[in-house]
């Protein structure tokens, strides 16, 4: 008679809940380890302070999830999420200037972080070979440094231990990740690690949203310009559940957002344009104000390590981690998901199937490791390994390509495609693209933020910014 496989996803969050999904179709029961409770409600964990602020999911993420758990869009948007065209659905300054808002193929999902993870738990959850232990923490893996058997885990309410066996362990337990360390006590050696950190701080306040814009409004973002000699800060506007405005500003070393109310607005006022500061300069404060640091780029090499145990697969927050301003975090889950998927479709939990895993999760990591650290070591004082002169001539292809986007639809369709991680950043080389970018911008660039009349007019009653002049970019 044959053994029942088991599978042990370290982690309750997004990566977890996902890899728990994917992994049910493969083994005969799942048990996902959770160190936190989960409340009844879409309400904040402990173990995630960065969730209170903006998170998006780009269309690449959001198809790859809709894959996995059919349905879940759907979900989301009955739950309140807002899903947001692109680019006719963002006001977005870039370094290079205020992005066009053409019609798109692309998309993004934004609510609450909260709202987004407990709708796909609810849907892993509901899986009957899926079992979830709350208030339960992983002290280490069992077996060698060539099987890895099963977890020892604790319950933090009694303090008992107990063996868990099983043909396949998950990692997704996030940035506290052990994983490094429980590999060295195995006998393997340290794997790489690599640290990008530009000293970004973030700070957080949610407002309730003008009764004419609570339904629908554009993201409003206006992004900082690292080429310039002076900390990088950003304002981001995103609409959320329940009417209301979540709102993330954001600075890199010596140029931090308040922690304090008094300050939030003005902040907001003081970035490269003062749009989001303005539109929520009247709008009524809902939360305090929430700060957090945890926004270094760090990365494991997991898959340069010479051998692989059997039975291991490490992803999410405990692989890569990344400047939140991107919002790509997300995203590179749910590509790192389906690798899981399609690994076990291909080899199941079979001699080589980890490793082979482990390297294709390193490859959905690395788009959007290259556009986040390409982008952090240019502010001053950034802490990292500096762009080498390849690295740094492609740095300069894409800041054309992205003022040519700017003015060229068919280049702001393939920049949209790439940073989306709905299409390969190949696609940025493109003969077509490549052509066009180095054609250049056609159209002068917009001199204000690309807000409709209407817009303004539901967000503001009308009233122009203050210390503007009214004429905004139609």
């Amino acid at each position: 008679m044959r053994k029942p496989t088991h599978a042990v996803v370290l982690g309750g969050g997004l990566a977890g809940t996902l890899a728990a999904s994917v992994a049910a179709s493969y083994v005969d029961t799942v048990t996902v380890i959770e160190r936190d409770r989960f409340s009844a409600d879409a309400a904040p964990r402990s173990g995630v302070p960065q969730a209170r602020h903006a998170h998006l999911l780009w269309s690449g993420g959001a198809r790859v999830i809709e894959s996995l758990l059919p349905g879940t869009t759907e979900r989301w948007i009955k739950a309140g999420a807002h899903r947001i065209g692109l680019p006719d659905g963002i006001v977005s300054m870039s370094a290079q200037g205020w992005l066009r808002r053409w019609p798109g193929t692309q998309f993004l999902i934004t609510c609450s972080r909260d709202l987004l993870d407990s709708v796909v738990r609810e849907q892993a959850l509901a899986d009957a070979r899926t079992t979830l232990r709350e208030y339960t923490e992983a002290q280490e893996l069992l077996g060698s440094a060539t099987t890895v058997t099963g977890v020892r885990i604790r319950d933090r309410d009694s303090g008992g231990t107990e063996e868990l066996e099983a043909d396949l362990v998950v990692d997704a337990s996030g940035r506290g990740s052990r994983a490094r360390q429980w590999l060295e006590a195995l006998g393997l050696p340290q794997a790489r690690e690599e640290v990008v950190d530009s000293g970004l701080a973030y700070a957080t306040r949610v407002f309730r949203a003008p009764a004419g814009a609570a339904q629908s409004f554009p993201v409003v973002n206006v992004q900082a310009d690292p080429r310039e000699p002076r900390p990088g800060q950003t304002a981001t506007l995103l609409p959320i559940e329940d009417g209301r405005w979540l709102v993330t500003l954001s600075g890199t070393r010596g140029g931090p957002p308040p922690t304090d109310e008094e300050h939030f607005v003005a902040f907001a006022r003081g970035v490269r344009h003062p749009v989001v500061g303005e539109l929520i300069a009247e709008a009524e404060p809902l939360s305090p104000v929430y700060a957090s640091r945890s926004t270094v780029n760090r990365r494991l090499f997991f898959e340069k390590l010479p051998n692989w145990p059997r039975g291991l697969v490490v992803l999410g927050d405990a692989v890569a981690t990344y400047n939140p301003v991107y919002g790509h975090g997300m995203s590179v889950v749910a590509h790192s998901a389906q690798a899981l998927r399609q690994g076990l479709a291909k080899l199941g939990t079979g001699p080589g199937a980890a490793r082979h895993i482990q390297r294709a999760v390193a490859r959905a990591v690395e788009p959007a490791w290259m556009v986040a650290t390409g982008q952090d070591i240019l502010y001053p004082d950034a802490v990292g390994p500096r762009p080498n002169a390849v690295a740094a001539l492609g740095q300069r292809y894409v800041e054309r390509l992205m003022r040519t986007a700017a003015s060229r639809p068919s280049v702001a369709e393939a920049l949209l495609e790439s940073f989306t991680l709905s299409g390969p950043m190949t696609g940025l080389l493109a003969p077509k693209v490549a052509l066009a970018t180095l054609r250049g911008p056609h159209l002068p660039p917009l001199k204000e933020p690309p807000l409709t009349a209407d817009e303004r007019s539901r967000a503001t009653s009308g009233v122009p910014p203050a210390g503007g002049t009214g004429d905004w970019e139609e």
